[in-house]
């Protein structure tokens, strides 16, 4: 007698997912954050760790080409550090410029560098370094790819030239509030607009391009200065309200932070030692492609 008996049923696995890409950026250790940082780079570091696996670090090697007093480096690095605020995700590198830049961004493979289309001939370096590599000692590093991304360029209080400390058009968002209300109330608007009563141009107006990052009615904001319906004291006041209120929170973080240094320090140390088995297997492998070992 036969029986007829059902094959056994393999269980099928789903595919696994295939890894994340890897990108890379750094920040120097040049202390607070500013308005420009935050708009200019970090909400963006942000919105990039969901789509890869992200490394970010404080480069502090790169500071030392004007920087060289120990106790300001180290006071820079903390104070960038806690302005982060997210210290499940910040990882302490070091290192970056042309050829720094480009041992930074290799040693941990990174496929990907987020820049601005303005600065995607800083990263042909860091590729032709790559290719030359590969081609003495074999395929060994990704050629990175960049990642354009959508950043403004964040106008300083001048309302010309880039935000930058080295310029002192800043406005410092973890400051004290009257330090914020100052110097937004030291902006510059429209140089056209000399009466209260004369209509403006918020399209150059850079106290109503800041607005658009704090609040849903910027809009409503800009057609209130095109028909002279507010004035730029209004709106400046508005601003400096809406930048204190948006960045609260993170000046509380940051002051807990900068009140602990041990913990800002336990923070860097447990980056990088998540880091280092990557750029420890990176530096065996090219040691033994060179030779070295």
């Amino acid at each position: 007698m036969t029986t007829d008996v059902e094959p056994a049923s393999i269980p099928v696995s789903a595919p696994a997912a295939p890894p994340r890409r890897r990108i890379f950026s750094g920040i120097q250790p040049s202390g607070i954050v500013h308005l420009g940082n935050d708009l200019g780079a970090i909400r963006n570091y942000v919105a990039l760790q969901a789509e890869f696996e992200a490394i970010y670090c404080i480069v502090d090697y790169h500071a030392l080409t004007s920087l060289h007093d120990a106790d300001v480096l180290r006071r820079g690095t903390r104070e960038m550090a806690a302005s982060l605020q997210q210290p499940d995700d910040l990882n302490h590198g070091l290192l970056t410029y042309p050829v720094l830049q480009a041992a930074d961004i290799v040693i941990y493979k990174a496929t990907t560098v987020p820049v601005g289309k303005d600065q995607a001939a800083h990263l042909e370096l860091t590729r032709e370094i790559v290719r030359a590599f590969n081609n003495r000692y074999g395929e060994t590093f990704p050629e990175q790819q960049a990642v354009f991304t959508e950043t403004p360029t964040v106008l300083g209080t001048d309302g010309v030239r880039k935000m930058s400390k080295s310029l002192g058009n800043t406005i410092e968002i973890l400051a004290e509030p009257e330090v914020i209300r100052k110097q937004v109330m030291s902006m510059v608007t429209d140089t056209q607009r000399i009466l209260r009563t004369d209509p403006g141009r918020p399209e150059v107006c850079n106290v109503c391009q800041l607005h658009r990052w704090f609040g849903p009615d910027w809009e409503e904001i800009q057609d209130g200065e095109r028909t002279a319906r507010t004035g730029c004291v209004d709106t400046k006041k508005l601003l400096a309200e809406r930048i204190t209120r948006h960045y609260a929170p993170a000046r509380e973080r940051y002051l807990e932070l900068m009140a602990n240094p041990a913990e800002i320090d336990g923070i860097l140390e447990a980056g990088a030692d998540r880091l280092r088995p990557k750029a420890e297997a990176t530096m065996a492998e090219v040691r033994e492609r060179m030779g070295l070992r």
